[in-house]
This record gives C-alpha cells, structure tokens and sequence, in this order.
C-alpha cells in the first residue's frame, strides 16, 4: 500500500509533469522572434488573458501568507486584497494598461523600459526601469520558493525537507520558461487559474461539513477569537487598510509580469472584458482562501513554527489525497507567478539592458539565449537567498512581509509612469527625478531599520498609520511634477508617441 508521503508527492509532481508537458507543445508553437515569445504576438482572447493575468498574481502570496495573516488577525484581510484591490487594479488596467495597448500596438513595444525609453528619448532611463524592476522581482521570486519549500515540507511532515521543495520548483520554473515563452504560459496559467478556484472551493465545503458546519465554526470563532467577527481595530485600523489597498493594487500595476500583459490583448474589446470581470475573479478566490484560515483560528488548528496554516488546517479535516491537490493547487499560483517573472525579467534584461548597452547589434539568437541564461543565474540567485531566508522564516508573517516590500518597490514607479502617459509637461529630468527619489526613500525604509517617517518603521510594523511605502509615492509625484516644471524638455523626447502635447 502506498504511503501517506508517498502519495501527496506522486500527486504533485503528476501535476508538474502536466504543466512541463504544456510548456513542451507551447515550445513546438512559439516563433523565435522576440514578440512571440515575450508577448504571444499580441494575439490573447479575453479568456487567456484574464486568467494569465489572474494566475499571475495568485502566489504563495495568496495561497499562504494571507491565510497566515487572517489566522493571526482576522479575516478583514478579505476588504484589502478582494474587494479594494479587485476593484482598484481593475481601474489602474484601464487608465494605465489601455494607454499602454494603444501606444504597445502602434510602436511595437515589449517592455515598460522600452516604452518610456523612447517617449523620452533616453536609453538612461530604459535601463534605470529595468534595474528597478529587477531589483524589486528578486524578492517576490523567491517568495514563491520559500512558499514551496514550505508547503511541501508541512505537506510531507517534513520527509522532503523545505531546501528540496524549493530546489523543485526552481528547476520546473527555470526548465518551463526556457522551453514555452508566453504562450505556454499563458495556457497553463488559464489551466492554473480553474484548477486553483475549483479545488478552493471544494476545500471550503470539506472543512464546513468535517467541522460540524457554519454555525459551528462561527461559535468556535466567538469563544476563541471574538475579535475576528467584528469589523476594525487591532491591526486592521482604517489607515492601514487604505493604504495596503493603494500600495498592493499600485505595485502590482508596475509588476513586470502584470505590466506587460498590459500589451497582449488582441482587441481593445478583449482588454476592457478583462478589466470588467477582474474583480469578480478576484474575490472568487480571495473570500474561500482567507475564510479558510479564519476558520483554522476558531477550531484551534495548531500550526508548526516556520509552516502554514493552509496544509495544518487540511491535513486534519480532509484526507490526504486532498490536502494534496490543494497544495498542487498553491504550486500551480507559485508556478504561474514565477514562470511569468522569470519570462518579463528575462525580457527587461536583454532588451533594457544587454542589447542597448553591451551588444547593440546582437542577433534575436544571441539576444534568445542570453535571455535563457539570464533566468536560469537570476532563479538560482533567489534559490540560494530563499535559503537563508528560510532561517528567519519562523513567524506566519513573513511570506507577507516579503509580499509586501515588492508591492511598495513596484508602487514607487506606477505614478512617474501615470504622468508619463497623460501629462504632456513631463520632461526627461523630471521622471528620472521622480522614479530615482520614490525608489530611493523606499529602499532606504527596507534596508535601514531605524528610519522613521509618520510613526512608520521597519516595513511598516507600526500597523496603526500610513504606510510608509504610500509616502514614497506622493514624494515621486510631488518631485516629477516639480523637476518637469523647473526643466526644460530634452532633445530626443516626443510627447506625441503617446498621444499627448508637450506644454
């Protein structure tokens, strides 16, 4: 008979094999040019591209730092990242992602970097992007190797220890993106997308029929944990809630991977559908994951050091076989975020940075496998990181905590971007001022704890103000609005690329 450990990890590699398979016929599909392979040729449905984007998004992040959170603090969690972001974002994809499809299809851009570049007129600049961009993927990248590290290890008691758990997931991520490009990523991402809200929800109605139903489980909630059925105070004060919602949905606008998906749609029909249903989608699985680690608080599932609550909780009110397949499902968020950061990094490090300032006449071969060698050095930087970071790992907070110093890197550059797009008086010093003191201020936050600013500390530990990451962002827009007044426009910069008029 087949052991418990046996069978969890035969069921998660089952479906890596099946994800690598996709990625093997995508492989057989894909052009060798450089937008077939980054962009698909522009070529998504609504379909695919909302659901690229969705499972994009839906990382270790989702799957288990914010039922750790909502263990810990309560389930109001649900009003940022679902309702707030959902709608949010959804709003930011039109104002900020449409203007990007309209001048993408007319120029033919790949990337952010490539785009303000030549609005402007400036290389400088389209590599001061990439670098940022790069910069801030690092740490969500090895989020999502830390959280398979973990789940594994939780899933499989520790049989398969969290360095192997992250060691696969790099070695699957690194060999599905060198092979399939955007198009493969794109169907598994749609296959990722139904896979995760259907078992989600299947896990939602096992727990409610295991635990002796909803009645039950919200009287477990009032004796142990009072607190979580009330709405506001503790952690959740006003402030923090707004400006988590800001942040996360203006951060997850400058992702590389969410940004140039902003590029894909083959109509504009297409776009403005996907941007519709987005909040929709969001909360379809936001509302089951984070009631779900509510729930494990009221029935006092105990969670081990260093693990999460999301394979605890399964693993003692659902077969084995199940908590399985949901933790494949999780794998499945990490894959889908990964093999897209990985692809848009590997794209921001060829045409941002190799091609413009080491090898301008490179060949599209010579540009393809630098790009491979590039995500295969930068997955294993984070591999190696994610191992150290694993030793500080112990607090339910921490995949949150590193979720959110990306969100905040990434917030620091949606703003300079949304002027750069609309405000014809923006000049070349004026952005390059502008994204250089938000990314500054900020990263000078993360790396030095003791700076202070608004009663915000070391990532925002103060929980009862403003994120400190939000002041960063009105810094940007208070020093480009400021240094494009002071300075006149550059030669090489053109306003109409975008559709605006310079002042």
């Amino acid at each position: 008979m087949v052991d418990e450990t046996t069978l969890s990890l035969a069921i998660v590699a089952g479906y890596l094999v099946v994800a690598l398979a996709i990625g093997l016929l995508a492989y057989r599909l894909t052009d060798r040019n450089a937008e077939d392979y980054y962009l698909a040729s522009r070529s998504m449905g609504t379909v695919v591209l909302l659901f690229t984007t969705f499972a994009t998004l839906l990382s270790a992040f989702t799957f288990f730092g914010g039922p750790n959170l909502a263990y810990s603090a309560g389930p109001e969690w649900i009003l940022v990242m679902g309702a707030m972001d959902g709608i949010v974002f959804a709003v930011l994809w039109y104002v900020i992602g449409y203007k990007q499809w309209l001048v993408g299809r007319e120029h033919g851009y790949v990337t952010l970097g490539e785009m303000l570049g030549d609005r402007f007129g400036s290389a400088s600049l389209r590599g001061l992007i990439a670098v940022v961009s790069l910069v801030w993927l690092f740490p969500y990248v090895m989020l999502q190797q830390v959280g398979a590290g973990q789940a594994l290890a939780g899933l499989t008691g520790g049989a398969l220890p969290y360095w192997a758990g992250a060691a696969l997931i790099t070695v699957f991520m690194v060999a599905y993106v060198v092979l399939s490009g955007l198009r493969g990523v794109a169907w598994t991402d749609t296959l990722q997308g139904l896979f995760m809200l259907g078992i989600v929800w299947v896990a939602v109605g096992w727990v409610l029929t295991a635990a002796g139903g909803a009645g039950t489980i919200a009287d477990s909630l009032a004796s142990s944990n009072p607190e979580f059925l009330a709405l506001g105070g503790g952690l959740y004060s006003p402030q923090w809630m707004i400006a988590q919602a800001v942040v996360i949905a203006f951060g997850v606008t400058m992702f590389p991977q969410v940004n140039q998906r902003f590029f894909v749609a083959d109509s504009a029909e297409t776009l403005k559908r996907s941007f519709a249903l987005w909040p929709v989608a969001v909360l379809l699985l936001f509302v089951p994951a984070f009631l779900l680690g509510t729930w494990a608080a009221g029935l006092g599932v105990e969670v081990p050091a260093g693990s999460n609550v999301l394979p605890a909780l399964l693993t003692e009110y659902t077969p084995v076989w199940f908590a399985a397949l949901v933790v494949a499902g999780a794998m499945a968020a990490m894959m889908s975020s990964s093999d897209s950061m990985l692809l848009s990094g590997s794209s921001y490090l060829t045409r941002d940075l190799y091609r413009p300032f080491v090898a301008p006449g490179a060949s599209d071969a010579r540009e393809g496998w630098v790009a491979r060698v590039g995500v295969a050095v930068f997955a294993t930087l984070t591999f190696v990181a994610s191992l150290f970071a694993a030793e500080g790992a112990t607090e339910l907070s921490f995949l949150v905590t590193l979720g959110d110093t990306a969100f905040g890197g990434y917030a620091q550059l949606t703003i300079p971007v949304l002027l750069a797009l609309y405000w014809g008086g923006t000049t070349r010093t004026g952005i390059v001022a502008g994204v250089t003191a938000g990314q500054v201020a900020y990263l000078a936050h993360v790396l030095v704890s003791e700076v202070q600013f608004a009663g915000t500390t070391w990532l925002g530990a103060t929980y009862h103000t403003w994120d400190y990451a939000l002041w960063c962002m009105l810094l940007g827009l208070a020093v480009t609005v400021g240094v494009s007044r002071a300075t006149a426009h550059s030669v090489g910069e053109d306003a109409a690329k975008f559709g605006v008029g310079a002042d």
